[in-house]
């Protein structure tokens, strides 16, 4: 099988986590790659923590289950620190990248990481600067495409104001584009 990046997902039900782990899946795809993504549910409720999956490929992708030795783990959600176990499976050369005003020293301390890298950005600050709502999930793509070089920073941004400009009105999908570019450029790895 051809290089194969396994990525987790951890946030909380109603932060986008899945739609950002799609959006990086078709992402990749246009770039001639193949992907999935998918969550894992149960019985969550709003606010409750979840789990998503997105896995990108060289070659078709044959495996259907979750990802359970992640090469990248992305938390959404700083609460989930110390609340679930975010490096559970993380290969020892495997990337955190976490939404969080801490330093990475600060994070690889409170997980006990010894290798691999670490990425920080303040994601809900910007998204609250931005459009005043605590849904840092798009600005964690711009960290994605940043510390992985996964596919270029155009074609993600292109692809969010295509999805979202269906959904939302045009100031706010702009405002998400501000803000994924902000976290691309203001992320910090140790």
């Amino acid at each position: 099988m051809g290089k194969m990046t396994e990525i987790r997902w951890h946030g909380r039900a109603g932060q986008g986590v899945v739609t950002a782990g799609e959006l990086l899946g078709e992402a990749v795809m246009e770039a001639g790659r193949y992907f999935q993504a998918f969550p894992e549910y149960g019985a969550e409720r709003m606010g409750a923590p979840i789990k998503a999956y997105t896995r990108v490929s060289d070659e078709p992708l044959e495996l259907h289950c979750p990802i359970l030795e992640p090469d990248i783990v992305i938390v959404v959600n700083p609460n989930l620190l110390g609340v679930v176990d975010l490096t559970e499976g993380l290969k020892p050369n495997g990337m955190v990248i976490i939404n969080t005003p801490q330093t990475p020293a600060e994070i690889r301390k409170r997980l006990g990481l010894k290798g691999g890298q670490v990425w920080c950005v303040d994601a809900s600050r910007i998204a609250m600067e931005q459009f005043k709502r605590d849904i840092p999930s798009t600005m964690m793509l711009g960290v994605v495409v940043r510390a992985t070089q996964v596919m270029h920073l155009d074609a993600i941004i292109n692809l969010t104001r295509e999805k979202l400009s269906g959904k939302l009105r045009p100031e706010v999908v702009e405002s998400n584009i501000r803000a994924l570019q902000r976290a691309h450029d203001e992320c910090v790895q140790g």
